[in-house]
């Protein structure tokens, strides 16, 4: 007996299954002083660490350029952290 595998979703379920995401919604980035629109979203607790200055919400919104600058402050800790699970 085979499934059926052809199913799609109406344009409704597509739409709404789309819009899940809270940067898929448009929130912008929460950095303060920063006014663009978030493409990434991570926990505030790492961001501190990278030396980004964000609110004290659960979750931190960050744009295109913070996200760049975020990278740049935890390579250290991100290649630390690749080597320690790999032994």
């Amino acid at each position: 007996m085979k499934k059926d595998l052809s199913y799609q979703p109406s344009k409704i379920e597509s739409w709404r299954i789309s819009l899940l995401g809270r940067v898929a919604k448009g929130v912008k980035c929460s950095v303060v002083g920063c006014d663009k629109q978030a493409v990434r979203s991570l926990p505030t607790e790492k961001v501190n660490v990278s030396g980004l200055k964000v609110g004290e919400a659960r979750r931190a919104y960050l744009c295109k350029d913070h996200y760049k600058e975020f990278k740049r402050g935890t390579k250290k800790e991100r290649m630390l952290e690749k080597w320690r699970h790999k032994a």
